[in-house]
């Protein structure tokens, strides 16, 4: 059976003064309005809370969609555009970052650390960012990247709590790939990307930035 891709889509909003000068319960309101809206588009909607973890936004918002056929990115930018129509005088969009799963070529099967966008559960903590190889890491040979990933797996591996998933958008956005984590525990996420950090392949990453780290509005 093949396995099943999606598309994850992530918007950071930053709010305009004019919402907060709504009163409280027409703030949230507005914005419970824009997520239901988008329940046609995105089976899958998540909140979460980036202020003050960063200054350029207040919130992001988190959708997952089946990757049935070509169709499924113009539908839903089709239908987020519409739903998110009623924001657009009350929120700014600093970033997007969005891209499809496909099977990894460095590991066989799914790993029982892979987030399942449409889960009932999530996490405490989201975080998001964009990542760049250099041209170096593509020019080398399949066996020598493939060693270098086996010692980055390896160290993933030690951390059998923390869930990640990878993006590819190669040629639809400026990065490569979106790497996602979950995580119920910060610190211990940071001593994970500080071991990851000593593996060879680090010397092969061109950009990770910016990091998003963001709090789920579901607890």
């Amino acid at each position: 059976m093949a396995e099943r891709r999606s598309l994850n889509h992530f918007t950071l909003l930053k709010f305009r003064p004019a919402y907060w000068q709504l009163e409280p319960a027409a703030r949230e309101g507005l914005l419970q309005q824009v997520v239901e809206a988008l329940a046609e588009a995105a089976p899958r909607r998540y909140l979460y809370q980036v202020f003050p973890s960063r200054h350029e936004a207040d919130v992001l918002l988190w959708c997952a969609i089946p990757y049935e056929d070509p169709e499924t990115p113009a539908r839903f930018f089709t239908g987020f555009a519409r739903a998110f129509e009623p924001l657009h005088p009350y929120a700014e969009v600093p970033l997007t970052l969005w891209g499809v799963t496909k099977p990894s070529i460095y590991a066989k099967g799914r790993s029982p650390q892979e987030i399942d966008p449409f889960g009932e559960v999530r996490k405490r903590y989201l975080i998001v960012y964009p990542f760049v190889k250099t041209a170096e890491w593509y020019l080398m040979s399949r066996d020598a990247r493939q060693g270098m990933m086996n010692e980055h797996i390896r160290v993933g591996r030690q951390y059998p709590e923390i869930l990640q998933l990878l993006l590819y958008s190669f040629g639809v956005q400026d990065q490569e790939f979106v790497v996602v984590y979950e995580t119920d525990d910060v610190v211990q996420f940071s001593d994970l990307v500080q071991d990851l950090r000593s593996t060879e392949a680090r010397k092969f990453t061109l950009r990770d930035t910016p990091i998003i780290t963001a709090v789920s509005s579901e607890r």
